[in-house]
């Protein structure tokens, strides 16, 4: 009996050894060096790190795996993802359904074509404007007279304001267009998102 008794210090010492290595939870790393070896050690040198590797305990039990560091093009992959999935939240945070696009949609064409109607309106005001000074100096042709150069000038300023106008109508109607096009994207978007 005292011989047992003996080597139950060591025992205990070897035991106690055993949980203190399962405790710490890391005893060896295993991954792939660049000749294609499975090695096990103490530690990943840090060249082989990015290319993952598994962590076993005391059993050799593999507790952790760690995944290998993402390519330049997975990485450009999740990022093209997480984009279009914080585009797709901000278009539903806009819209929850198709019909609040449709509305949209009229509201801006409204806006658009009302811009539009008051440009016409007011070129057409300078067409008549600029028809009676027209007039106004026909009649001094007529009369033998030169033109009067105030005359002239403000025939000038109507021309220029009348070319503002139209490059303003086209703007505006080139807005439209393209308003149409980004609600066609929107709405497909969102119904693929609600549907």
């Amino acid at each position: 009996m005292r011989l047992a008794y003996r080597w139950l210090p060591l025992l205990l010492c070897l035991s106690f050894a055993a949980q203190a290595e399962d405790a710490s939870g890391v005893l060896l790393y295993r991954y792939v060096d660049s000749k294609g070896v499975t090695v096990l050690d103490r530690q990943v040198p840090p060249e082989y790190v990015g290319k993952g590797y598994q962590v076993l305990n005391s059993r050799g039990r593999v507790v952790r795996t760690v995944a290998p560091a993402p390519t330049a093009e997975e990485l450009a992959h999740l990022r093209a993802q997480k984009a279009e999935a914080e585009a797709n939240a901000l278009l539903l945070q806009r819209y929850s359904s198709v019909i609040e696009v449709d509305k949209a949609q009229a509201r801006k064409f409204a806006e658009l074509d009302t811009m539009i109607a008051s440009v016409q309106t007011n070129l057409q005001a300078l067409l008549a404007q600029q028809a009676g000074l027209q007039g106004q100096a026909a009649e001094q042709e007529r009369a033998g007279h030169e033109v009067a150069p105030q005359l002239l000038g403000q025939l000038t300023a109507l021309r220029d304001e009348q070319a503002r106008m139209r490059a303003d109508i086209a703007k505006y109607q080139a807005a439209r267009v393209q308003a149409q096009q980004e609600f066609a994207v929107d709405r497909a978007r969102v119904e693929q998102l609600t549907h």
